[in-house]
């Protein structure tokens, strides 16, 4: 009973924090239409981020009050916070109608959802965690961990729902607020089943002796034993532990449908069924992590995320844009610099960095900006270099910017001819339809052909990021529980958690996909997960101790 109605609640928490992230590219749409679409996709990002940002503060103000008055009345008040945003976004204005009081109201309501996720997770752990027999701890607790798969799969299945039920034009133009005003059902409900619950024993028999905490964050976070712990924790567990999550379960949703243009409503199915495949694994490695350790599951998991992305990845691209690879293979892309004069680095200095903080910035004052940014838009893959002269029996006018499509040159419009701000926009829309013309002819696709997707390679691909997630995931929160002792254990182990998961993994879409639109390279994001896992890998084999044998009534 405690596992399930910890779980069903937990299970809803995520469903409405995971709804947002589902609907970035629709959000995008509605929130931030005043900027161009690479940025809008990227402050969709961001806001979705901005809520994981605030989830430290969370763990801070709810664990704390978690260990000074209960389990089981702090996580009743994070859930009804959380609901209460969820049900809030479906009724927010866009920016067509309330102009940028819309996003501010939406991360408004993000800030909020991270500040009651903040305080939830570590309770619930705690909760079940203090209910179990020390050798089934991470049987237990694993259960808790199938509840961000679960809720994002619950998310999924609401999505998919709606949009099948609706069609993709109203789904578009308002059905994607539904999913957001269905969760007061699920709050209903939810709230009930955490109410039947009681306090736990272990914090019960703590409040009944007196040895409750009286200053959870100080005991916790400055007095250097326990500080110690938290940071081992956090650099060497957490932060692995985060971007092998939100790599297998989110990037690579962003990944099928931005990057390879799959169909939105194909690539939710793709990943839905993967999270059903994978789901049960999360509790076969918290059964197995209470025979042989927690510590060598999550680092191996760690390890074989760091060696494994790059080539699964590139298969992902083989199978859901098989178009796609074989244009990169038989015509990649290059964008050249040339300079008459040889000073290449005035050429380079008009190429401006493609992600714009202030929203503004259409990348239309040079050649440079104008060719990252609708290869960037058609989500064509490119590589940066120099021409060493001009040629003009291969490239015809020579130019500063060219871009290269297998064998074939492209100049952009010269310089001089950006100087004439009246002529610019016919110039640039002549050579964008020039520049989609050779796309085309090269055989870049607008988007995945959906009879070409290999979807069961898809899936078996997108099952083997799900396994890596479920072998990180699933032992943490008993190792988390088990480092820090009872009278400080909500605030402890919330605390690196949050900031592992909130700040390492919550800005990981936002941040890979603004590293993808920089350099052009598609897979370029892929080094913030893989060098955060290998980093994880090295401190945890150091200075992470084993804790399965543990008992935690102390």
């Amino acid at each position: 009973m405690v596992i399930a109605a910890s779980s069903l609640g937990t299970v809803f928490e995520w469903y409405d924090f995971y709804l947002y992230g589902l609907l970035a590219t629709t959000i995008s749409a509605q929130f931030f239409a005043g900027v161009n679409d690479t940025t809008a996709f990227i402050f969709a990002l961001a806001a979705f981020a901005a809520g994981f940002a605030v989830r430290p503060f969370g763990a801070l103000v709810f664990g704390r009050i978690g260990d000074l008055v209960g389990r089981k009345n702090t996580f009743l008040v994070t859930m009804g916070i959380m609901g209460g945003s969820t049900f809030a976004v479906g009724l927010l204005p866009n920016f067509a109608t309330a102009g940028v009081a819309a996003p501010i109201l939406l991360v408004t309501l993000r800030v909020l959802q991270g500040l009651a996720l903040g305080g939830q997770y570590g309770g619930a752990a705690t909760y079940v965690a203090e209910h179990a027999p020390n050798h089934k701890r991470g049987l237990y607790t694993s259960w808790i961990q199938t509840t961000a798969t679960l809720g994002l799969f619950a998310s999924l299945l609401v999505v998919i729902g709606t949009r099948s039920w609706l069609g993709e034009a109203a789904f578009a133009n308002w059905g994607w607020r539904v999913p957001f005003l269905a969760s007061i059902l699920l709050l209903g409900v939810s709230l009930w089943v955490r109410l039947q619950l009681n306090e736990s024993p272990v914090y019960a028999r703590m409040k009944a002796s007196g040895n409750t905490s009286k200053a959870p964050l100080t005991e916790a976070f400055l007095r250097w034993g326990n500080l110690r712990i938290v940071l081992i924790a956090l650099f060497g567990a957490v932060v692995g532990q985060a971007v092998v999550w939100y790599t297998g379960q989110f990037y690579a949703l962003f990944f099928l449908e931005k990057t390879l243009k799959v169909d939105g409503m194909t690539a939710n199915v793709l990943i839905a069924i993967a999270l059903a495949l994978g789901t049960p694994f999360f509790v076969f490695f918290g059964w197995l992590s209470d025979r042989i350790g927690r510590k060598p599951i999550i680092l191996a998991g760690c390890l074989l995320a760091a060696v494994s992305y790059f080539p699964l990845f590139h298969a992902l691209t083989q199978a859901a844009n098989p178009a796609l690879a074989e244009a990169q293979a038989r015509a990649p892309v290059k964008v050249l610099t040339f300079a008459f004069d040889d000073n290449i680095a005035v050429v380079e200095a008009t190429c401006s960095f493609q992600f714009d903080p202030i929203g503004k910035n259409k990348f239309d004052s040079s050649a440079c900006d104008v060719v990252k940014s609708y290869l960037a838009k058609a989500g064509v893959p490119y590589a940066q270099g120099k021409l060493s002269e001009a040629s003009p029996d291969i490239l015809g006018q020579p130019s500063e910017i060219t871009v290269q499509i297998g064998n074939r040159f492209l100049p952009a419009p010269r310089a001089s001819e950006f100087a004439d701000a009246s002529a610019r926009k016919g110039l640039i829309a002549a050579f964008q339809k020039d520049l989609q013309a050779e796309l085309t002819r090269a055989g870049y696709p607008a988007k995945a052909e959906d009879a070409r997707i290999n979807k069961p390679l898809v899936v078996a691909i997108l099952f083997a990021l799900v396994l890596l997630v479920t072998m990180v995931y699933g032992p943490i929160a008993g190792m988390l529980v088990e480092l820090f002792p009872s009278r400080i254990r909500y605030t402890s182990m919330s605390l690196p958690y949050h900031l592992g998961n909130g700040w390492f993994g919550g800005f990981l879409p936002a941040t890979a996909f603004a590293m993808v639109a920089a350099t052009g390279d598609i897979y370029y994001g892929l080094w913030y997960p893989v060098v955060a896992a290998a980093a994880t890998l090295v401190i945890g084999l150091l200075l992470l101790p084993e804790t399965f044998r543990r008992k935690i009534e102390e």
